[in-house]
């Protein structure tokens, strides 16, 4: 048992927030190409707090301080499928001169854990360290082992993380048939008598993708009618403004009912304006859910003001609906013409999975004793996670994060944003979720 200062028994809860704030001031900056600190050193710090309470956690560097932590702990019944904690300790980048505060901080402000990772995805990993720690202190064995994996990579699409296992180590997973990870379980309130909780169920397939056009390089001051930066930026733009079609599957179905039901008013997906407006700050998320979208996100041509050069370049996120890929790659083409070559950087699955069993029984019995008013709905995620790592090795993922979020939080702009921040009160009520759900899962 760990006792405070004051000899009371320490808790899950009182230790979340410190654990965050301490993840949250490791930098594992990704930059996508190995320039970045690494996740080595949380790696470390993931294993120590593991190993204090009695695991043995083994660490994976997949390159040079790219590293992974995974643990088992021993259920009550071994023989029953194991079930999986994932999250990932890398962070998206973040320029200091754009934050409130500190970026690497971890300063805790107007009720808030501030710092890049805040809810992306830090605050679950220290969620499910205080879980963890708590239970092994207290002799609280889960019902079935638990494989926790604390990952590198994640923002980077997973190759020196997730994947890495997956294909390198299988083994780490053996028995094991569910998981939960990241961007579910989040709340949205509808009124003082009902606040929904999204369990994501499913997410959108990827195709970053690099643009490139070959033009004829020439003296600027000339007439040239072969300029690549002009087709290449012609093309881009006809992407960026293009609006991909409504296509309602069966996961934004089913979220949309929800929602209709609780709001007590039909929403109609091809009347998108009057749908979103409805939903407050998750509007950019589930708008996103509706249809395939494709975002150029960088560009890059010449090297002198007095050269045109030969070639253009651009970078693309495109991200497609379950089942609709091949009309997503389809329509690419036909938007971006014949002079643009298109390649992928990094390409993904979609996933989705059914809003049902034991599990999901275990997430909404778990959000309903915290939070009376609480509904558990399914919903897509518009991004994607290391899940699609997971299901190749055939484990059913579900994203369940849980955190009681206040009305006025833009959840969904924390997401790589400046000034990300996670609420104490919500780093607390995700702590006994958890802690529930992991009694009846």
């Amino acid at each position: 048992m760990s006792e405070s200062s004051t000899g009371r028994t320490v808790t899950g809860e009182d230790e979340v927030v410190d654990l965050c704030r301490d993840l949250i001031r490791i930098d594992t900056s990704n930059y996508g190409d190995h320039s970045g600190p690494g996740e080595r050193k949380a790696a470390e710090w993931v294993a120590e707090k593991l190993a204090e309470v009695g695991l043995e956690p083994q660490i994976f560097e997949s390159h040079k301080g790219r590293a992974s932590t995974v643990a088992r702990i021993e259920g009550e019944d071994p023989s029953r499928p194991a079930l999986l904690i994932h999250g990932h300790t890398d962070v998206v980048p973040a320029n200091a001169a754009d934050w409130t505060y500190d970026p690497f901080s971890g300063e805790i402000a107007d009720g808030c854990v501030w710092g890049r990772g805040a809810v992306d995805m830090k605050d679950m990993d220290a969620m499910t360290l205080a879980v963890v720690r708590d239970r092994l202190r207290s002799g609280r064995k889960p019902p079935r082992d638990i494989v926790l994996a604390f990952l590198a990579d994640e923002e980077a699409g997973g190759v020196y993380g997730a994947r890495h296992l997956v294909d390198k180590h299988p083994g780490l997973f053996e028995g094991v048939t569910e998981a939960i990870g990241e961007v579910g379980g989040f709340s949205f309130t509808v009124n003082e008598n009902l606040r929904l909780y999204l369990i994501e169920t499913a997410q959108k397939g990827m195709h970053w993708m690099r643009l490139t056009v070959d033009g004829t390089a020439g003296h600027g001051s000339m007439t040239n009618n072969d300029n690549a930066i002009t087709e290449l930026c012609e093309a881009v733009g006809r992407l960026g403004r293009h609006q991909f079609p409504v296509r309602v599957t069966k996961t934004v179905r089913s979220f949309l009912d929800e929602l209709s039901d609780a709001l007590g008013t039909p929403l109609d997906p091809e009347d998108m304006d009057a749908t979103l407006a409805k939903l407050g700050g998750i509007a950019k998320i589930i708008g996103a859910t509706l249809r395939n979208t494709a975002q150029p996100t960088m560009l890059g041509a010449g090297y002198k003001v007095n050269v045109i050069p030969g070639q253009a370049t651009a970078h693309v996120d495109g991200r497609f609906l379950p089942g609709y890929e091949e009309e997503f790659l389809a329509d690419l083409d036909r938007i971006l013409g014949p002079r643009v070559k298109r390649e992928d950087v990094h390409g993904d699955k979609a996933l989705e999975t059914d809003f049902d069993g034991r599990l999901v029984d275990a997430m909404q019995g778990a959000l309903k004793a915290e939070d009376p008013i609480a509904r558990a709905v399914p919903y897509m995620l518009s991004g994607g996670t290391d899940a699609k790592s997971f299901d190749d090795l055939g484990i059913r993922c579900f994203g369940f994060a849980p955190l009681q979020l206040p009305p006025e939080l833009d959840f969904a702009g924390m997401f790589h944003g400046v000034d990300e921040r996670v609420p104490v009160d919500g780093l607390k009520f995700g702590v006994r979720v958890l802690d529930r759900f992991i009694d009846n899962c």
